[in-house]
């Protein structure tokens, strides 16, 4: 049986020659049978390297006139998509073996796969320290760990899925807001659907800044919140809520809170330095968390 499997790329403000690139010299020497399908999210910088993609055979590179937001995009990607196995890559990822696809390949009975996301070992600049190290020690989790929280320890930034199920997902993922993965979790959850986790890594190369990645996290609180009051999300399945919970129970929110704004100031400026702390940061955030459900009464 001929397998066949669309590889989708949705990118904003980034050079995706390279991915694109590396995939179909891996393609063309393998003689897989796939396309490549590649949509610019309305970017603001212009990346005239992109517009090469096209010479590629069974590459496609389309610009969306709007910008969709994460969500949108890979939505638009997956209807567009030739093929039933959507394999969906960031295009800051670039993967770590030349033999990247076809380990995808032989996993296909699958609902869903994922290889892992790894991190560079070489340090970035200081201002990018905080993505790199909460990346190398958070989201770097071997196949043994992965398993043991199968859901919940996929990342989107790299993963095989297939497309009535992704399809069928997304119609309910309609919010324009960051922090959305762990909603796409949780509905995978629900569907029953077969997660397998093996060792295929891809390196994470897109680091944001200190400040950026620390806005952005506290947005994935603000999404998960709403979730939480709007859909009736599950409030007890990450580490975040959990310890919420257990603080909650023990009556001590009110007294962490004040504890940590104590510290506030040193801690954001901990998380710009060089050597950024994350223990500081999952406090930071739980802090956070703790006003949000305070003040939505959630």
């Amino acid at each position: 049986m001929q397998i066949l499997i669309s590889i989708l790329i949705p990118t904003y403000n980034y050079n995706v020659f390279p991915l694109v690139e590396k995939l179909y010299n891996e393609i063309s020497k393998a003689v897989i049978s796939c396309d490549i399908l590649v949509c610019d999210d309305a970017s603001s910088i212009p990346f005239p390297e992109n517009e090469s993609i096209g010479k590629f055979e069974n590459v496609s590179y389309i610009v969306s006139e709007n910008n969709l937001g994460r969500t949108g995009v890979r939505q638009l990607l997956a209807e567009k998509a030739r093929y039933d196995n959507l394999l969906f890559l960031d295009a800051d990822v670039m993967p770590k073996s030349d033999n990247f696809i076809s380990p995808y390949l032989k996993e296909i009975a699958n609902d869903v796969v994922f290889g892992g996301i790894t991190y560079q070992e070489q340090p970035p600049p200081k201002d990018m320290m905080l993505r790199w190290k909460y990346g190398r020690e958070r989201e770097t989790v071997s196949v043994a760990e992965r398993i043991k929280q199968p859901y919940l320890s996929i990342n989107s930034g790299c993963f095989m899925i297939k497309r009535k199920l992704f399809l069928r997902v997304s119609e309910k993922l309609q919010f324009k807001k960051y922090g959305l993965d762990n909603y796409f979790k949780e509905l995978l959850r629900k569907e029953n659907a077969t997660v397998h986790h093996f060792e295929n890594p891809a390196d994470h190369l897109g680091l944001e800044s200190n400040e950026k990645f620390l806005q952005k996290a506290l947005e994935a609180i603000d999404t998960t919140v709403y979730l939480e009051k709007e859909i009736r999300l599950a409030d007890n399945v990450r580490p975040i809520q959990k310890s919420y919970l257990k603080l909650k129970r023990l009556g001590m929110t009110g007294l962490f809170s004040s504890f940590i704004l104590v510290f506030k100031k040193r801690m954001e400026r901990n998380f710009v330095s060089a050597n950024p702390n994350l223990n500081w940061f999952d406090l930071y955030r739980l802090r956070y968390y703790i006003q949000l459900k305070n003040k939505k009464n959630a």
